[in-house]
């Protein structure tokens, strides 16, 4: 069994709205990486995913708000509130080297009147304003042959790249402090099949390569996830409600949410051609005012009436987690599968 590499314990962050009410958006999270392993974050947009990724990457800003949750990682155990007003110099000692954000839309971060050299220098400097211009050249360009990639991009404007180029650069940078851990926000969103072909590739060089020890892959495009990663974490309503190894997640799924994920995409399967994809009926939740027990109850096509009342305790089959009533009295039975086929 891998050694656990993180643990984000009990995290719990709101957004403040502008009546003075605070919107939670994550409630009361754990999520683990073991070491070597790409996890996978999935759900609709609007579950927390993206809150999430920026509560364990300590970069949350007002309007939103950490108010619980810890981070353990490689020994250390760091409190991610951001109520105080240290927080943020508190957390900006672990950014970078012990966990590190490659955010949504990072490809378009880039300056145009900076080449990527420059953009490199920026960002070594931006945590030790003493580094040396030649030594922050020297590493981008060692780690550029590492990973088998062109060395002359850096001297490059980010308009003379292409989208993927452009990606897997801010990538590159991202990760030069070596951080034990990345998360990857929405990281191959408005690629070409190539691109995210590309990029997924140099993911898992990099953590081949030990480069980091471990990723957090945040998406909802399941087919990716299924490709790339280790473990999967379903996210609805601002809650894991299922998590487990991947190959169990896609092909026995525990969770009524889950599994309507997984039938609301095409997959590369033989029948591709003649599968349709099936919707989810009505629409994630107001999670200012979230429904009784299970969230996931009103568009739940096997809902009971203790779904309706009480939330469900997470259960385990094995290293297999869900909080599910239906699947307490299912054990060990997949949820079955609406299938449309033309």
């Amino acid at each position: 069994m891998s050694r656990m590499l993180m643990r984000a314990s009990n995290v719990t962050a709101v957004y403040a709205a502008d009546d003075g009410r605070d919107v939670p958006a994550v409630d009361d999270v754990t999520i683990e990486v073991p070491e070597g392993q790409i996890v996978g974050l999935a759900g609709e947009s609007g579950c927390g995913k993206s809150t999430l990724g920026n509560a364990m990457a300590m970069i949350a800003n007002p309007p939103l708000y950490v108010i619980n949750g810890t981070l353990e990682i490689e020994g250390q155990s760091i409190d991610l509130r951001t109520l105080d007003p240290n927080a943020n110099r508190r957390h900006r000692k672990y950014r970078g080297d012990v966990v590190s954000l490659l955010p949504q839309g990072a490809m378009n971060a880039i300056s145009p009147t900076l080449k990527i050299r420059d953009l490199v220098v920026d960002v070594l400097r931006a945590h030790d304003r003493n580094y040396a211009k030649s030594d922050a050249i020297d590493l981008a360009t060692d780690r550029l042959k590492m990973l088998d990639m062109p060395t002359r991009v850096l001297d490059s404007y980010a308009h003379q790249l292409s989208g993927g180029m452009k990606q897997r650069m801010v990538t590159v940078i991202s990760t030069l402090l070596n951080p034990k851990l990345l998360i990857a926000d929405e990281p191959t969103s408005a690629l070409d099949v190539s691109s995210q072909k590309a990029l997924i590739e140099m993911l898992l060089a990099m953590v081949e390569k030990k480069i980091m020890s471990g990723v957090i892959f945040i998406t909802h495009d399941l087919p990716v996830l299924s490709m790339v990663t280790d473990r999967l974490a379903i996210m609805y309503a601002g809650k894991v409600i299922e998590n487990g190894r991947t190959e169990d997640l896609v092909h026995n799924a525990r969770h009524p949410y889950t599994a309507a994920l997984l039938a609301s995409v095409l997959d590369p399967t033989e029948d591709t051609r003649t599968k349709h994809v099936l919707g989810i009926p009505g629409s994630p939740p107001n999670l200012g005012n979230p429904p009784s027990g299970c969230r996931f109850h009103p568009r739940c096509r096997f809902a009971m009436d203790v779904c309706t009342t009480k939330e469900p305790a997470t259960l385990a089959e094995g290293d297999h987690e869900f909080a599910c009533w239906w699947a307490k009295e299912h054990p060990r039975q997949s949820v079955p599968m609406e299938v449309s086929h033309a």
